[in-house]
């Protein structure tokens, strides 16, 4: 059997009995025809049982350039920072797996549409990882980046591209270390990398461009609003958590509304606003603050646990921990063989910040309702009301960059900063 298919070309592969139509992958074995199937999934074929593979269309194999970057005086100039993830990421023919989109000139080869809304003037790329490798230094780095282009009188708003894993992390760290903020920041995923037909990218970024234009002055996560290709959502930063691993619409608001609805088609543009958010403002600079401590843990508590583990994180030099307690603010007490209650006094006489958010995700915690409750409000834990486990890990990591007094830190964690409480819970 000859073929002059080379890897990347889409082919359809002939046996006796079935034919399969992919992207023809670089095989490990001589004996093997890898095919990357338009579902996603690599399938292996034994060569001498095919009859043909027949070229559907041929790989662009030559280095192409990206749209000339011609500005358009009638249309908003924003900029855009590339962090890596899904999103900026293609098909690798070789090994079937994604690579990194590492210029912006491919980027814009695969979303083209983003220019028919802005002129991105400005592309930074101050790394590009998977979120699951990113921490608070790379915060920072997105951060000091945003800070700059912000400030550039030029500049509409900005989009920021990032894996999905930690992408809720990323949106509260930033909504935190960006101060006076008067212009949109928009993060942006994409579950599904560039070469699948279903990938969620492209709407994705159409509205994220939408909003980095609009008066929505906060940061915000645009993405999906459902498995369909119809309308997008912007979300608050701290109140928004990752809660499917493959959906297109894995993001969803938790106790609060999306600030607004984005439909991008052909015929229709427009955003919808939902909810209250801060207004842009023409005036002043952003401030940099994000001086961050790093010593500090989210702990999810469970039945049966051994508060020794408590002490596990004293003894390295933590100064503050978030517990994850279940119903409204509830671990083992007195009544338990296995009680928390002495080793949580204990770890804060030595210098140590407890807060407590809800495990539950949805709810307010109130840890008045029930004794269990009443007798950890006496241990002197923080009780965070409806803020979101991973919200209150990162405030509580930029608040003990600022403090470390046990008044102030309260003080500071119980004020409503950048949205992350809401009076009202909503559905």
């Amino acid at each position: 059997m000859k073929t002059e298919a080379k890897p990347g070309d889409l082919v359809e592969v002939s046996l006796m009995k079935a034919s399969y139509q992919g992207t023809l992958l670089e095989s490990p074995e001589p004996g093997i025809v890898l095919l990357k199937l338009n579902s996603g999934y690599n399938i292996g074929l034994v060569k001498k049982e095919i009859n043909e593979i027949k070229i559907l269309k041929k790989a662009e194999r030559e280095k192409e350039k990206g749209p000339e970057l011609k500005k358009d005086n009638e249309k908003p100039d924003i900029a855009i920072i590339m962090t890596g993830g899904t999103i900026s990421s293609e098909l690798d023919s070789k090994t079937g797996a994604v690579s990194w989109l590492t210029t912006p000139e491919k980027l814009f080869r695969f979303y083209p549409e983003v220019f028919d809304k802005v002129n991105v003037i400005k592309v930074e790329v101050p790394f590009m990882m998977g979120s699951e490798n990113l921490g608070f230094r790379e915060w920072q780095k997105i951060a000091r980046v945003a800070v700059k282009l912000l400030n550039n009188p030029e500049i509409k708003g900005i989009i920021i591209t990032h894996g999905t894993d930690t992408l809720h992390y990323t949106s509260a760290a930033l909504s935190f270390f960006l101060r006076d903020l008067h212009k949109p920041v928009v993060l942006t995923y994409s579950q599904r990398s560039t070469d699948r037909a279903s990938s969620d990218a492209n709407l994705n970024l159409q509205c994220a461009a939408i909003v980095a234009t609009s008066e929505i002055a906060e940061v915000v996560l645009v993405g999906h609003a459902s498995t369909e290709d119809n309308y997008c959502y912007a979300l608050r930063g701290t109140k928004v958590r990752k809660l499917h691993s493959s959906r297109r619409d894995a993001f969803k608001p938790v106790n609060a509304k999306p600030i607004a609805r984005i439909i991008s088609n052909a015929d229709d543009s427009r955003i919808d606003i939902l909810g209250n958010f801060n207004k842009r403002n023409q005036h002043g600079k952003v401030i940099l603050d994000s001086k961050f401590e790093d010593k500090i843990a989210l702990l999810k508590f469970y039945p049966g646990q051994d508060p020794d583990i408590l002490d596990y994180y004293r003894k390295r030099g933590y100064k503050g921990i978030v517990i994850e307690m279940l119903g409204l603010g509830h671990v083992a007490t007195s009544e338990s063989r296995n009680s928390w209650t002495r080793k949580i006094k204990e770890i804060q006489k030595k210098g140590m910040i407890v807060c407590a958010a809800a495990q539950t995700i949805y709810g307010r915690l109130n840890p008045m309702v029930y004794s269990t409750g009443r007798e950890l409000t006496r241990s002197g834990i923080i009780f965070l009301e409806d803020m979101l486990a991973e919200t209150a890990f990162v405030k509580l990591g930029w608040v003990l960059g600022k403090t470390k007094n046990k008044e102030e830190v309260k003080k500071l964690m119980l004020t409503n900063i950048a949205g992350e409480f809401n009076d009202r819970l909503e559905e």
